[in-house]
């Protein structure tokens, strides 16, 4: 199983709805005291209890879905494949089995097949960005220094 499988743009409807349950919740969720409130579902009249937290995950979905994001959920403890960590990085798999051969990212193998923590690939994906900013604030720092960039 893939896990960027069904993972599509939301609709501008879905967006907008999604705005609007997001602002709803934020606001229930401020003055929701217990640890398992419970909740009622209008078109069937169900009640249910939903763990806070489980309820705070529901606002950061709205949320990213309000801005036009994809969003998917992965259990911490998910291992992937080379292929999906490749497509969650946005580079080739050879490239990533590059970095796990020179130990840049930890992994194990499932018989022939190497297999990473999601975690970590989550982990690495951090790293990255902030060597990035890093490197940009040298490079800005840089040319101000030489009279190319004035702030």
């Amino acid at each position: 199983m893939n896990l960027l499988d069904n993972l599509s743009k939301p609709s501008k409807e879905e967006q907008k709805a999604a705005m609007l349950s997001y602002n709803a919740l934020v606001a229930s969720l401020n003055e929701i005291k217990d640890k398992n409130p419970e909740i009622e579902i209008e078109e069937t009249q169900e009640r249910i209890r939903i763990p806070l937290n489980a309820l705070k995950l529901l606002a950061d979905i709205l949320k990213e879905t309000s801005r036009g994001k994809p969003v998917s959920i992965v259990p911490v403890a998910t291992e992937v494949t080379t292929q999906a960590a490749a497509e969650m990085l946005g580079c080739s798999r050879p490239h990533i089995v590059k970095l796990l051969e020179t130990g840049k990212i930890k992994f194990t193998k499932v018989g022939k097949h190497r297999r990473i923590r999601y975690e970590d690939i989550v982990s690495y994906k951090k790293e990255m960005k902030a060597e990035q900013e890093r490197l940009i604030n040298q490079i800005m720092n840089t040319d101000e220094k030489t009279g190319l960039y004035d702030s």
